[in-house]
Formats: structure tokens, sequence, C-alpha cells
């Protein structure tokens, strides 16, 4: 089994082992630490938190996304449509996982919330999904934009080479490991600085849109929901499109243990910041069209540099820098909440125990951080940028309507639990059930990628009894499993 002895140990002089295995206070239960013990100190402020929550939505999906859903839509109105209906049903989102967060005061996020309602078999599967297909195929996805971006502006006049992207992307990703196991306080400082260059490229787009809307720029907006007929079986992945831009919404309760003052800081971080993220988008969008036709934007392949070219000139090659500067941030966000995933699901003895290990200088999690890095280059190499965002799309999207159905789950099982933060039942209702329908429908709509998607993430299910129920496991299985 991934099991672990529940005490403090120290491991090669490096790390020491994070709160130990099953189900012990977290560290807000208040239970003092015991002296010498090692833990994730909580260094996530208010503003912290909202750069977490910003810089992390705001990466690549703003700058490639409208290319899936203007093509699944069939025209600008419908797919404006959707890039709003996905905003608001990303709010509905957050404010459901703004209650999960006060009430089940754990980091983890969606590992967490499922072991609490449903028990370890789903969690489990959750998390394993999560280190084969998520996270891996999500941090290919934002990190091939960064280096599309990163190499535009040597490449003006002719196509980027494919390898020379992934190249300066694999170069992407190894910093941002880096920087994540070196210091948690630089990592957040970097993601606030970052999500200012995120705002700042947003605004270079919308300004200048907003400039042409005033001086009668509308042609593109005539006839609007005109153009090839939106069929039902495209919805599911404009759907997908649009939910993965505003993605990032629940990364603030991978952190939950190292927020000050969650109750507060995790509702007030996850308004704000959706607020702020959808307005941006929707404006977004609505420049773009003032300038580019839709035909122009299928055709595209940096959807925000040439909508710089047309009206900017010369500083229009300031845009991919702060595009990759942006994706980069996504990069560092995404890292930075899911690591602290595996290192909870170690300490639970769902992964293996050195993931629970922290490191004794620096206090990052820095196993928990490299584990993606193998993987992540797989995806990297041997994966074309849209089939990754439909591949991942299915599981992630299973699972957080899963954690959200668990919410009202919550609100049966334990009426009594304390929620200083407490939605009204429509809305994990509506979210919950949109989720499971879209990923439903996507079965018919595109069913290799979500096929592939499906198989992978029931491989959990053998997987947890092949590691964590089966006790009788041969000596040489259990050696090879580091026991």
């Amino acid at each position: 089994m991934f099991r672990k002895a529940a005490v403090t140990t120290v491991s090669n002089g490096n790390y020491l082992q994070g709160q130990a295995n099953g189900r012990l206070p977290s560290m807000d239960s208040g239970q003092p630490a015991r002296e010498g013990k090692v833990v994730l100190k909580k260094k996530v402020t208010l503003l912290r938190g909202i750069s977490i929550i910003i810089g992390t939505i705001i990466g690549a999906g703003i700058f490639i996304s409208p290319k899936g859903i203007l093509k699944n839509t069939g025209s600008v109105g419908m797919s404006l449509t959707v890039w709003t209906a996905c905003g608001i049903l990303s709010l509905f989102g957050a404010l459901c996982y703004a209650e999960l967060g006060t009430c089940i005061k754990k980091s983890g996020g969606h590992y967490t919330y499922i072991l609490e309602a449903f028990g370890p078999l789903p969690a489990f599967v959750r998390v394993w999904v999560e280190l084969l297909v998520i996270r891996p195929a999500a941090t290919a996805v934002i990190s091939l934009a960064f280096g599309r971006y990163i190499l535009e502006p040597f490449f003006m006049q002719c196509e980027i080479p494919e390898l020379a992207v992934k190249l300066i992307t694999a170069v992407g990703i190894t910093l941002v490991m880096v920087l994540n196991s070196t210091s948690v306080s630089w990592s957040a400082r970097i993601q606030i600085f970052l999500t200012f260059c995120k705002l700042v490229a947003i605004l270079i787009i919308i300004v200048p849109g907003v400039i042409q809307l005033i001086k009668g720029e509308t042609q593109h907006f005539k006839n609007a929901f005109a153009g090839n007929d939106a069929s039902v079986m495209g919805l599911p992945l404009a759907f997908y499109s649009g939910m993965y831009a505003y993605s990032g919404w629940f990364y603030l309760n991978f952190v939950t243990e190292e927020v000050e003052n969650p109750e507060k800081n995790i509702p007030l971080a996850i308004c704000i910041s959706m607020i702020i993220v959808t307005v941006g988008y929707v404006l977004t969008n609505v420049a773009y069209f003032t300038t580019i036709s839709a035909g122009e934007l299928l055709l595209s392949k940096a959807v925000a540099v040439t909508f710089a070219e047309r009206l900017m000139g010369n500083f229009s090659l300031a845009v991919p820098i702060f595009v990759a500067l942006s994706c980069f941030g996504s990069m560092n966000g995404g890292i930075f909440a899911v690591s602290r995933m595996f290192f909870v699901a170690s300490r639970e003895g769902h992964l293996p125990e050195i993931l629970s290990m922290i490191h004794v200088r620096k206090h990052t999690p820095l196993p928990a951080v490299i584990v993606l890095h193998p993987l992540t280059m797989i995806m990297l190499f041997n994966g074309d940028l849209y089939s990754l965002l439909n591949f991942l799309s299915f599981a992630r999207w299973l699972f957080i309507g899963l954690v959200v159905a668990g919410l009202i789950y919550l609100r049966y099982k334990h009426p009594d639990m304390p929620r200083p933060f407490k939605v009204p039942l429509f809305i994990p209702a509506l979210f919950s059930f949109t989720c499971l329908f879209m990923v439903a429908l996507s079965l018919y709509s595109d069913p290799v990628n979500t096929g592939i998607g499906f198989a992978i993430t029931l491989t959990g299910v053998p997987a947890y009894y092949l590691f964590i129920v089966w006790d009788k496991k041969p000596k040489w299985f259990r050696k090879l499993l580091g026991k």
C-alpha cells in the first residue's frame, strides 16, 4: 500500500515528511505542531490569493480559445454568448468552491472534497487521473502557447518551426518547476508581477477595441448570429474551450491550509477575481471582432498578435511578449496549486510517501512539484494542442461536476457543519447538472478524445485496489513501491 507511518520522519537530511497519513487535523485545527516538524506556512494573503486565481485563469485560454469557440458555434453572436455563459457558469462554480473552502479547511481542492463527500475510491481516481492526464495535458497546452508567443517576434515573416516551439516550451516548463521547488514566497511574488502583466496584455487589446467601436467599426457585428449553423454536437466542444479559458477559479482551494484567514479571504479572492476576468474576457472578444472577421480569426494561429498587427504597427511586437508572460504565470499558478493536491493525497496514503515530503530549508513540497515534469514532457512532444484540450476536458469537468454535486450531498449528510459562506442551492444544482450533461454529450461529439479520457479515468479503479486495498502484496512488489 501507499500508506506510511503516522510519525514525522527525516529523509537524507533534506526533507521532512509533511502532516502524516489519514484523518489527522489540518493546519487550521489549532493543534500545536510537534517540535522540529516542518509544515507549509500560511503565506497566501488576499492579494496573493487574487493573483493566484487571476494569474492562473488568464493564460493561454483567451488567446487560444476564441478560435475553438467560434469554430464550434458558427457565428460571432453565438461565440460571444458562449463566452458570457461560460463566465457566469464559472462564477457559479467558483461560489460553490468558496463554500467548500470555508467549511472544509484542508488543502487539496477537488481531491479533498471528493474524499470528504464520497470516500477514498473516487478521490483516488481523481488524483490518479490528475497525475496521469489532466495536469500534464493542461500544462502542455498552456506551455505550448507560451512557446509560440515568445518566439513570435523572431518569426514575424515566416512560420515558426514546431520543434523550436517545443524546445523553448520545455525550457519554460523546467523554469516553472525549479521556481516552485525553490521558494513559496518568490513563486507568489512573481505570480503577482505576472498577473499585472496579464492585465496589461488584456488592456492593450481592449482599449484599441473600444476606440474602434467609437469610430463605428461594427461591420463584423452585423447579422451576428448569421453564418454556419452550430450543431448540438459542437456545443460541448465550444463549452470546453470557454470553460478552459476560465478554468483556474478553483486553484486557491488547493492551498487552503496556506491561506491567511480563509473564511474571509477565499470568498473575497474568488468573487473579485471572477468579476475582473469575466468582464475582461467578454470585452477582449468584442475587441477582436472590431478588427478581425470571423473567417480571419479562424485562420489565425495567434489571434492577439494578428489583432495587434492590424492596429498597433511596430508596437505589436510587445503583445506576444505580454502574452507569453501571461502563459508563464498560468503555468506557475497551476503547478503551485496542483502540487498541493499530490502532497495531500500522499499524506492520506493515496500516493507514494515521498510526495508528502517538505524541503527542510525551503519549505516547499519539492517531490510533489517535480513528479509532473516527465509526464508533461511526454504530453508536450506527443500531443496536438487542440486534441490535448479536448482530451483533458472530459476528466476535468466530470470531477468538477462531481465535487459540486458533493456540496449538495454534504448539505444533506452534515447539515450542522459550520458554513461561514453559503450559496443558494440552485447554484450548485445548475452547475453540476451542466457539467455532467456536457461531459455526457461530449462522448458523442468527440468520441475518440473523450473516450480515451474516459478509459484512462477508469484505470484508476483497478489501480486503487492494486496499490491501496491489496494488503498481501509480494515482497518484490512492496520493494518496488519503496516499502
